[in-house]
């Protein structure tokens, strides 16, 4: 059985293997693969593994002998799942192996704007505590996180876990889902005007649909408080960038905090990368080495599920 994993470096880069999944075939990885390639480097591969390669529609009629796509993330966008399923290919995706992580990072993001911690770091090290008359100095305004709202937009297993870690640091947490839960007593559901309207931080963690695409617009940042701050570990294009710089600028926003860009990586002239207060890590919230090895072994687990004839974690 050949098994062609089309941008491995990502998740193996160089501190994890594939040798478990050397063990259910013959294995090809390639640390990067240009879309263009992507049915040349699968050719006769039977089972494929991708993570941010494009599976289109062009790309499964040319590749006849394919029959398994693994996607070795939760999302599985890239993935043309109306075309895999027209030919009978079974398609996966890893779901809920990164919920701590990115919340642990989502909520690290937000600390790092309301206590200020680089900043006062960086001014000891340049030598200010050494030059302060006082036991301490205050150079930059900090905020407690208990008592503010936290609003979360969308509500599977990461918006959950962050509405647990916001509600054990003391904040009021609202919930916009079109599928509100029971037992969530600690939790309000409300309309998404409400939530952008009530908010003092506002976390993103909804999947990029063509109905979510652009959701956080000019009117909907119109209809947030002034001084709202805004984390995305979701997707870039949840956001309308343009929009969200001319807030930061205008002051109407107060910090956006982001794992994630509309392009990945981001292109020369986002508007984002020259606003003020804006915090963007490069895509890494899903990226501890735990995570990752979570990610692989739940990977591997589900071409083993599919060789056995017992599928798990199918998509689409």
């Amino acid at each position: 059985m050949k098994i062609v994993v089309l941008d491995g470096y990502t998740l193996c880069p160089g501190d994890l293997d594939y040798g478990a999944l050397g063990e259910l075939g013959e294995v090809i990885v390639y640390e990067r693969t240009p879309p263009e390639l992507a049915a040349e480097r699968i050719a006769d591969a039977p089972v494929i593994l991708t993570n941010k390669v494009p599976i289109t529609r062009e790309v499964i009629d040319a590749c006849p002998a394919l029959r398994y796509v693994g996607v070795l993330a939760t999302g599985y966008n890239v993935v043309d799942v109306q075309a895999a399923a027209q030919r009978g290919i079974v398609v996966t995706n890893v779901p809920a192996y990164s919920t701590q992580a990115v919340v642990q990072h989502a909520i690290a993001l937000l600390l790092h704007d309301l206590s200020r911690v680089a900043a006062y770091d960086a001014q000891v090290k340049a030598g200010r505590w050494q030059r302060s008359e006082d036991f301490c100095f205050f150079a930059e305004p900090m905020e407690e996180i208990a008592g503010k709202t936290l609003g979360i937009v969308g509500f599977g297993h990461i918006g959950q876990a962050m509405a647990r870690a916001a509600g054990g640091l003391g904040m009021r947490v609202l919930v916009h889902t079109p599928h509100p839960r029971d037992g969530w007593n600690d939790v309000q559901f409300v309309t998404l005007e409400a939530l952008l309207g009530q908010s003092d931080v506002i976390s993103l963690h909804c999947p990029l649909t063509e109905k979510t695409r652009g959701l956080i617009d000019a009117r909907a940042i119109e209809m947030m408080r002034r001084g709202v701050r805004v984390i995305n570990t979701a997707r870039g294009p949840l956001i309308d960038g343009a929009a969200m710089a001319q807030a930061l600028r205008e002051g109407h926003v107060a910090c956006y905090m982001a794992d994630v860009m509309e392009a990945e990586p981001p292109r020369a002239g986002d508007p984002l990368l020259d606003a003020p207060n804006t915090v963007i890590t490069p895509h890494v919230a899903w990226a501890p080495r735990q995570t990752r090895e979570r990610l692989l072994r739940t990977a591997v687990g589900n071409v083993r599920a599919f060789l056995a004839g017992e599928p798990r974690n199918v998509v689409g």
